[in-house]
């Protein structure tokens, strides 16, 4: 069993005058000033010992930490810092703490980087990789399969591609599509088929709706459907769309992914820079939906007492959701959410639940500064996993193909910061293995597997398509 402690922490002897302002101060900051000269500048060696070895005496969770830095260890002669820091400071170096600890583990540690042509082995499979595009696309985002093997794909910049069914990218996009707005980190992103396509031939798009007047620009996530005839969008029909009053002009958080099922569609939408927006359900932003795949509210979505929610609400309390799939084996509904500094986050997602942000999370501003010292509250989910360091995650599947039999039913979850997918094996809603299957080719947008099987992969710097088979 591992043995964890916080080591003593000396607060040098200041005087009122020379006391720091710890309030104003990034984690890294408030570390050096009072920890480091127990504990060294990099964590690693002084009086105090290492915070990265994975050696500690106290116990290992983070409210034990936390509560070694407040309450102090008199007999080991460890300062209680309650007075000097609050419950916000405390928590954002705990996570400073905690991501210098998983970056000294990783040192020296070998993870798969495919290469074309070799075989990469991972715990349950072995496989290689092929180049499906690897010239012309521009920030790609998302890829959705045709019946006849053609390939949707959607850049950024608001053009949606086709790759033909012998593998080459056609030049021209598809003309009509829907006005896109390319601000910050909004455009086109999303894109999926209707399950009954050959039937209907609905396609689904999400992206960055809204206008740009001179440099004024207000935006949100909308979501339409259309058919694709002779290259050309046509029978546009809205499927989702914010009252005029949400559109705003920030850059970050549009969140966007489409999961069908049963005649329902669900996907969400980032909270876009507003955090306390996302716990208003009354606000459209910060939120997971559901709807009939038309477009249509569902009566028996959940209901609010006093309240009306904004129409389709299914979720709340999100923050910028990029990964959404449903767990083949019980219909349960996922979701991976770039969170803050140290905050990523996936979460098994249910009717009417708040998932807790801003008002509580694991991470810290990205600057440093702190949010909250609350990880827990009553009334809001907490997460299944979180990641420190973040991975921003981004593109989330669950393997349903036979191509690669051992990874039946594991999750696969795409890391563009982190530039790696890792395949999480869940059990009873838990997550039992977690392992790092591909890493440093390119930061990943988007996994996914495909009907032929395979794992296809979008890579953003360098631009690419590849997708995973079996090594044999």
């Amino acid at each position: 069993m591992k043995r964890f402690l916080l080591l003593p922490l000396l607060l040098p002897a200041l005087s009122a005058q020379d006391k720091p302002d710890f309030s104003k101060m990034k984690a890294d900051q408030i570390f050096d000033q009072l920890c480091s000269s127990c504990h060294g500048k990099d964590l690693s060696a002084g009086v105090g010992g290492s915070l990265v070895d994975g050696e500690w005496k106290h116990g290992s969770s983070d409210d034990e930490l936390m509560k070694s830095i407040k309450e102090g260890n008199a007999q080991l002669g460890m300062t209680p810092f309650k007075t000097v820091l609050d419950d916000r400071q405390i928590r954002s170096l705990v996570i400073f703490i905690r991501e210098k600890e998983k970056q000294a583990k990783e040192r020296g540690v070998e993870f798969p980087k495919p290469e074309p042509g070799k075989v990469t082995k991972t715990q349950h499979e072995d496989y290689k990789i092929e180049m499906v595009v690897e010239d012309g696309l521009k920030n790609p985002w998302a890829i959705a399969f045709l019946p006849d093997g053609r390939k949707l794909v959607t850049e950024k910049a608001g053009r949606l591609r086709i790759i033909e069914a012998d593998g080459k990218l056609n030049p021209e996009p598809v003309k009509g599509i829907p006005t896109i707005i390319d601000h910050g980190q909004g455009g086109l992103m999303e894109v999926a088929t209707h399950p009954d396509y050959e039937k209907n031939g609905w396609i689904y798009l999400g992206f960055a709706d809204g206008k740009r007047e001179g440099r004024e620009v207000k935006t949100i996530t909308a979501y339409v459907r259309g058919k694709l005839k002779d290259g050309q969008w046509s029978d546009q029909e809205w499927i989702w769309k914010a009252d005029p009053k949400f559109y705003g002009g920030a850059g970050v958080h549009f969140g966007t992914r489409i999961v069908f099922d049963k005649g329902y569609i669900y996907f969400p939408v980032g909270e876009r820079g507003g955090w306390h927006d996302a716990q208003d359900v009354e606000n459209a932003k910060g939120k997971i939906y559901r709807l009939h795949d038309d477009g249509r509210v569902p009566e028996d979505n959940p209901k609010f007492e006093g309240k009306t929610p904004v129409p389709g609400l299914w979720s709340y309390g999100h923050r910028n959701p990029q990964g959404l799939d449903m767990d083949p084996r019980d219909g349960s509904l996922w979701d991976t959410e770039h969170g803050p500094r140290g905050g990523d986050e996936l979460n098994l997602i249910l009717p009417g639940h708040n998932y807790g942000w801003p008002v509580i999370t694991y991470g810290m501003n990205y600057d440093g500064t702190p949010i909250t010292g609350k990880t827990a509250e009553e009334g809001m989910d907490q997460p299944v996993t979180y990641w420190q360091p973040s991975i921003a995650a981004c593109g989330l599947s669950f393997y349903r193909g036979d191509k690669f039999p051992k990874w039946k039913n594991d999750l696969f979850a795409g890391a563009l910061a982190q530039q790696e997918i890792r395949r999480l094996r869940l059990v009873d809603h838990k997550v039992v293995e977690q392992e790092v299957v591909l890493k440093n080719i390119g930061r990943v947008r988007d996994v996914t597997d495909a009907p032929d099987g395979f794992i296809y992969v979008i890579l953003n710097g360098p631009d690419r398509v590849i997708r995973l088979v079996p090594s044999e």
